[in-house]
């Protein structure tokens, strides 16, 4: 046993310093290295001289553990949906404040329309560009009523500002019901015919004969506001020109009917006389929703920016 184990160590002597030497090895050298299982998690080497040994630092350089890689695809997932998702507060916040400024723009549109119609009034001009810009400005004209040819604009309610301001924060509110009563006017300086909104009737005064104290017959100096043609809203009925009954100021289609010349006026409220239209129905009014936009967009960032911080920054399981 002693003879044999004599003639053995000069050749573990060999084996042992070469693999010492396997560490410190070029890349090279290591590839001649054969992974063929694992103890521990790390593998097991066969140099050339077939002994195997138990080498950590191949493992390290050459193997990648399976729970890190998939540690890692999920982490890069939870970025990708942590910032994606902060998108949603951030985009919601940026319509709000789009909506601010657009309220802003209207508020002081409907301002300049309203100290338009207060301004003194100017003599009526038939040309058609000046006229595109006079709209709700007021104007004058003088000459005499066409009854026969009246035009119904309908339904419209009675524009009282002192019973708005009377019934406004109430819930309901019961307004008179009726139309408006387009009239031709001739315009004895101008040589030409215009259309009238004298103003509100209620429904028993549609006819001419209920009313026939206002169906003023001399020649009048009246005052109104320019007022343009309009499209046809959604929901809104066509106009009924055989029925005369009108929905919407077409104002080709009335001049083609009365023989008048597409020019429109609203009658102030200083033409109102006894039994007759009411004057003054020049509703300034345009559509102003941002605030409830403002409140839904803002209320939106809120909520979504509190979900995300409870997510992504306390941790909270949601």
């Amino acid at each position: 046993m002693a003879t044999r184990l004599l003639r053995a160590a000069p050749r573990l002597l060999r084996e042992r310093r070469g693999l010492g030497s396997l560490g410190a090895a070029a890349p090279g050298r290591a590839s001649q290295c054969l992974i063929r299982t694992t103890f521990f998690g790390c593998p097991l080497t066969k140099g050339a001289s077939g002994l195997v040994q138990k080498t950590k630092d191949v493992c390290l350089r050459f193997c990648r553990p399976r729970s890190s890689t998939a540690a890692a695809g999920k982490s890069e997932e939870d970025a990708l949906l942590k910032w994606g998702l902060l998108l949603v507060p951030l985009t919601t916040f940026g319509l709000g404040t789009w909506q601010v400024q657009r309220r802003k723009w209207k508020l002081d549109l409907i301002a300049q329309l309203a100290s338009r119609i207060r301004a003194d009034p100017i003599p009526l001009t038939l040309d058609p560009m000046e006229l595109k810009e006079l709209e709700y400005r007021p104007v004058t004209v003088r000459g005499r009523f066409e009854h026969s040819k009246e035009l119904y604009l309908l339904p419209r309610s009675l524009l009282d500002p002192e019973r708005e301001v009377r019934q406004a924060g109430r819930i309901s509110s019961h307004p008179e019901n009726g139309a408006n009563v387009i009239t031709p006017f001739y315009c004895t300086e101008l040589g030409v015919t215009i259309l009238v909104n004298r103003g509100f009737v209620p429904k028993n005064k549609l006819k001419p004969e209920t009313r026939l104290k206002g169906q003023i017959e001399d020649e009048i100096d009246l005052t109104g506001v320019v007022r343009l043609t309009e499209k046809r809203k959604p929901f809104v009925p066509e106009n009924n020109i055989e029925q005369n009954r009108w929905h919407y100021r077409d104002l080709e289609a009335m001049a083609k009917v009365t023989g008048a010349e597409p020019i429109f006026i609203d009658a102030d409220f200083k033409s109102t006389v006894p039994g007759g239209p009411i004057g003054g129905q020049t509703r300034v009014s345009l559509r102003n929703e941002h605030m409830q936009y403002i409140v839904t967009w803002y209320g939106l960032c809120a909520a979504t920016s509190f979900l995300w911080y409870k997510k992504f920054i306390q941790k909270v399981p949601l």
